[in-house]
C-alpha cells in the first residue's frame, strides 16, 4: 500500500510467450482468424497510449494491459486508476515477437467486447435530442447519472459522447432571444415534422436534421477506421455496416480511427440490403455513393436538402452491389476530374459527412 492508503501497481515482466494470460496478445496477423480469435475471447485491443485512454473514457472495461518498458512512466496515470488490472511489461523486442507487429507507441489493452448493439437502437438514438429546459444546475448539465429507462433526458447518440450519457446540447436547438448567458438561457427545440417508423419519435424528441453513413461490404481496415474518423469530426450520427464488412473493433481500425470509433455509434446490420428498408421506416432519405448511370451529382443532393439522409458507401473497386443499388432513393457521384475515374472509400466518405452536413 502507498501513501493515504494507495495501491502500488503490480508490474508483471513477460517471462513465457505461451502465458495462457497473453493469449489475446499473441500473434495473429490473419485478419479473419484474429477477428475470430478476438469474439472467442470477447475482447479487442486498442492500441497507442491515446487510444487506450479513449477506450476508457468510453466507459470500456480493460482486462490487462501490456507496455513497453520505456512508457511505463507516461501510463503510470492509467495504471494506477486500475490496480486490479494486470500490467506485462517488456522490451520492444519481446512484445513484437508476443503480438506479431510493432507496438505503437508503447502501449495496448485487452478491453471487454460491447454487446453489439440493435439495429433499431442506432437509428432510434440517431434521430433522439435532449430538452433541457430551464436548466440552471451546471452539475446536473453534465450527465454523471446513468441513463434510465424509458427517461427521453439521456441521450448517447450523438457522436462525441461516450457511452455513459452526458447531457449535451444538440445543434438543433436555438436560444430563446430573451436569455442573457449561459445559466439563464432556455433552449427550445427546432420544430419538426414527426416521421414514419417505429416507436414514439414526435416532434418534441426528434432531432430536425440527422446523417447517418452505412458501409457494405468494405474489407479494409484501414479505410474503416479513415471514415469512422471523418465520421465523428464531421457530427455524423450513426454508422451502420453490412454482414461482410470490416470489424469496427478490430485493432487497427481502432488505431486508424484514432479511438473515435469509441464516439460514433455503430450497429452490424443482419439483413442486408433487406434492412434498407427499416432504414426508410425510420424517415431516412437513401442514397447511395455510385458512378453507375442515373447519378445525381453530389451539389444536386445537397440541394435537395433532405432532413435525414443515410449515404451508402460501396466495396473498395467493386462498389455497390446491385441488390443494394435497386432499393436506393438516390443515386449519387462525386464529378471528378483531370481523368481520375473515383476516390478512396474513405475519402469520399469525408468528402459526402462535409458537404451534406
Amino acid at each position: 500500500m502507498g501513501e493515504g492508503g494507495a495501491r502500488e501497481v503490480r508490474l508483471e515482466r513477460i517471462e513465457d510467450l505461451a502465458d495462457p494470460r497473453l493469449a489475446p496478445y499473441t500473434t495473429m496477423t490473419d485478419a479473419a482468424l484474429r477477428r475470430r480469435v478476438d469474439a472467442e475471447h470477447g475482447v479487442f485491443l486498442a492500441e497507442s497510449s491515446q487510444v487506450v485512454r479513449r477506450a476508457l473514457d468510453a466507459g470500456h472495461t480493460p482486462r490487462s494491459f501490456l507496455l513497453g518498458d520505456r512508457y511505463r512512466g507516461s501510463f503510470a496515470d492509467v495504471l494506477a486508476a486500475h490496480p486490479d488490472v494486470p500490467v506485462f511489461t517488456g522490451p520492444d523486442d519481446v512484445l513484437e515477437a508476443l503480438t506479431g507487429f510493432h507496438l505503437h507507441r508503447g502501449a495496448l489493452a485487452a478491453m471487454d467486447r460491447p454487446a453489439p448493439r440493435p439495429l433499431a437502437d442506432v437509428l432510434a438514438g440517431a434521430r433522439r435530442v435532449l430538452i433541457a429546459e430551464d436548466l440552471v444546475d451546471h452539475t446536473n448539465g453534465g450527465g454523471s447519472k446513468p441513463p434510465q429507462v424509458g427517461d427521453r433526458s439521456s441521450d448517447t447518440s450523438r457522436p462525441w459522447q461516450p457511452e455513459v450519457a452526458k447531457s449535451e446540447f444538440d445543434d438543433t436547438f436555438e436560444l430563446n432571444p430573451g436569455a442573457s448567458s449561459g445559466a439563464e438561457r432556455r433552449r427550445t427545440a427546432v420544430p419538426s415534422a414527426s416521421p414514419a417508423g417505429r416507436g414514439d419519435r414526435s416532434a418534441s424528441n426528434t432531432k430536425s436534421r440527422s446523417r447517418i453513413a452505412i458501409f457494405e461490404n468494405i474489407v479494409d481496415h484501414t479505410n474503416l477506421g479513415a471514415a469512422f474518423r471523418s465520421a465523428a469530426a464531421i457530427g455524423v450520427d450513426a454508422v451502420l455496416v453490412t454482414p461482410s464488412c470490416a470489424d469496427p473493433l478490430y485493432r487497427r481500425s481502432i488505431r486508424v480511427s484514432m479511438g473515435t470509433v469509441f464516439q460514433v455509434p455503430w450497429a452490424r446490420i443482419d439483413s442486408w440490403p433487406a434492412d434498407i428498408d427499416m432504414v426508410k421506416e425510420y424517415g431516412y432519405v437513401v442514397a447511395g455513393m455510385t458512378l453507375g448511370e442515373g447519378a445525381i451529382t453530389l451539389d444536386e443532393l445537397v440541394a435537395e436538402d433532405h432532413p435525414h439522409l443515410a449515404l451508402v458507401f460501396g466495396a473498395e473497386g467493386h462498389g455497390l452491389t446491385r441488390q443494394a443499388d435497386r432499393r436506393l432513393d438516390r443515386r449519387v457521384t462525386i464529378p471528378m476530374m483531370h481523368g481520375v475515374d473515383s476516390l478512396n472509400v474513405a475519402a469520399s466518405a469525408a468528402v459526402a459527412f462535409y458537404a451534406t452536413r
